[in-house]
């Protein structure tokens, strides 16, 4: 099964033309760095290839972003708890890990223009009838410190939330019946349901409309590497090197077209 991701464009377009093309004319600074963190158990936007390299969609717009600013692009991979803290330490410069725009995080940390709108869904094994209305008393696999982990806690106190570290370890547990159910976000299962452990699972009902909008954390304050990454970004739409990235990790049927 297939559902619809909206990817944000509306937003980028308050980036100017002009300071686009700015940008574009900018020499190169071979001695900047931009130090950009990810979680790398996030399929398709960031994982592990079969040799250990970090690649993915948000690792493509990255090092977009980073030749379109002209600087060196560091990927750093970190587990998702330490991202905040460590952008905060000065131990990277910004977050691109699939983080939602929460007003929790506004409190420590600044945003970008969104990159793409979320939505949630429920995952269950093929046959089973139980929808997100019916998941009290149910053990519901998510992942900590998430908006699906929120959204069980604010919305379905009577379901048995089982928490985990990665995303990874939650798809593990459901697929060996030591959870009966799945929330989380909606590009990732999608990838999963197409390999052989995720074959068996089905998503339950319609996505989940959380007004979810995922964008770059850069630390409080750093007004310079926001607005050039919001330059940058509404550039990468305007040239078109935006759209051949998302072509490369979505079927464009499963896109909203704009």
């Amino acid at each position: 099964m297939k559902f619809i991701i909206k990817l944000t464009t509306a937003a980028l377009a308050l980036a100017t033309l002009t300071a686009c093309g700015t940008n574009n004319d900018k020499p190169a600074d071979a001695t900047r760095q931009i130090r950009i963190a990810t979680e790398s158990n996030f399929k398709p936007f960031s994982y592990l290839d079969t040799q250990g390299n970090v690649v993915g969609f948000e690792i493509d717009l990255a090092n977009a972003l980073c030749e379109q600013i002209k600087a060196q692009c560091n990927i750093i991979s970190q587990d998702w708890d330490s991202l905040i803290p460590s952008l905060n330490a000065n131990q990277s410069d910004a977050i691109m890990a699939g983080m939602s725009i929460t007003q929790e995080r506004q409190q420590v940390v600044d945003f970008s223009e969104p990159y793409f709108d979320n939505a949630l869904v429920l995952v269950g094994k093929k046959g089973d009838a139980t929808t997100i209305d019916s998941i009290a008393g149910k053990t519901v696999a998510t992942q900590q410190a998430t908006l699906a982990a929120d959204y069980l806690k604010q919305n379905h106190p009577d379901a048995i939330v089982k928490a985990y570290d990665k995303q990874d370890n939650a798809h593990l547990d459901l697929s060996a019946g030591r959870a009966d159910l799945m929330l989380s976000d909606a590009v990732p299962i999608t990838d999963w349901l197409s390999t052989e452990t995720g074959a068996n699972f089905e998503i339950k009902g319609q996505p989940i409309d959380i007004n979810d909008k995922v964008a770059i954390a850069v630390r409080k304050g750093d007004t310079a590497l926001k607005a050039d990454f919001d330059n940058a970004l509404a550039a990468l739409k305007q040239n078109g090197k935006y759209d051949e990235i998302v072509s490369k990790y979505f079927d464009k049927q499963t896109l909203l077209q704009k």
